[in-house]
């Protein structure tokens, strides 16, 4: 009796797992979400739209976008980690959600790394130094002199970590005060700083160049070590305050434990629609710079971003929330 339940209970597993096989293999038959934890508009959804545009149309199945803004990204990120873990909920994440959150927020009901599947690092890009036309500063130098001036009347909106934490080391390392107000987003912080409620934000590349071309801004300064290719004209910040630097990243994840078979075509999807010149032209002209990695390659950043995030906050004197 006892081998006949042994015997079956055997053979129930290995149906179940030739299922499992053979519903990877067959992946995907059906629609694919994208969820991205911050607001339409956001660089991440930008990122995220043209990604499942290109990738969509090679894997054969659409591809939604799904945004749940708020609390730095977690609500959406705490979603994904809770979806089932066959590959039709992945996540269009950035180094806020898989790093920063850790050192930024008191409770985080995740583990950047445990509680999800690395599938590939997408791009980057640096935060851009905007103010609007209030503040009485024509260039970085008299802008840090007008914040050195002015302490803790110069207000900062922040949409996510990363703008966050530049604004906030940006004052540390110049020795000057801002004070931080916080967005669900970098887009609305802008509407904010236009109407004259604030009166910086540090912005993706590609809101900033928005606002630039329009002009509705002052621009001071990227947050790379070097000068954008696509901003040649404004200075890195480094170059007035040495050793200034902070440029985000983004990526593609999803739930723990997807099966191995669906990280692979995923991953290399993903690769395959980032070597495209659709795609690259369409990264490049948001301000995105395409820096891709497999699936080894994301886990071992999202480890390092985590220790190298608690760092940035630290030097940026920001006590966790």
């Amino acid at each position: 009796m006892l081998l006949r339940s042994l015997t079956r209970a055997l053979v129930c597993a290995a149906v179940a797992l030739t299922a499992t096989a053979a519903s990877a293999q067959a992946y995907p038959t059906k629609t694919i979400k994208f969820l991205v934890p911050f607001p339409a508009g956001s660089a991440t959804d930008v990122v995220a739209r043209h990604l499942a545009e290109v990738m969509g149309k090679d894997l054969g199945q659409t591809i939604v976008v799904d945004n749940k803004a708020g609390a730095q990204g977690t609500i959406g990120a705490n979603e994904v980690k809770n979806s089932a873990a066959d590959g039709y909920t992945l996540m269009v994440t950035t180094s806020t959600t898989q790093a920063a959150v850790v050192s930024l927020l008191k409770k985080v009901p995740y583990d950047p790394a445990k509680d999800f599947t690395p599938i590939g690092k997408i791009a980057t890009t640096p935060f851009v130094l905007i103010t609007n036309d209030k503040v009485p500063a024509t260039d970085l130098k008299s802008f840090i002199a007008y914040v050195k001036a002015n302490p803790g009347k110069v207000r900062f909106g922040q949409g996510s970590s990363g703008s966050w934490v530049s604004g906030s080391l940006f004052a540390s390392m110049i020795g000057g005060d801002m004070q931080m107000i916080p967005y669900k987003g970098i887009p609305p912080a802008i509407t904010d700083m236009l109407g004259g409620n604030i009166e910086v934000v540090f912005a993706d590349l590609g809101n900033a160049q928005a606002q630039i071309k329009g002009g509705k801004v002052k621009a001071f300064g990227v947050t790379s070590l070097k000068r954008s290719a696509a901003l040649p004209d404004l200075p890195a910040i480094t170059e007035q305050v040495p050793g200034y630097e902070l440029v985000p990243w983004f990526a593609l994840v999803g739930p723990a434990h997807l099966p191995k078979e669906v990280v692979a075509k995923l991953s290399a999807s993903m690769l395959k629609a980032l070597a495209t010149a659709e795609l690259k032209q369409k990264l490049n002209a948001g301000g995105f710079d395409l820096d891709p990695t497999d699936s080894a390659g994301l886990a071992k950043l999202i480890d390092s971003e985590v220790k190298r995030w608690a760092q940035l906050t630290k030097a940026a004197k920001i006590e966790a929330e």
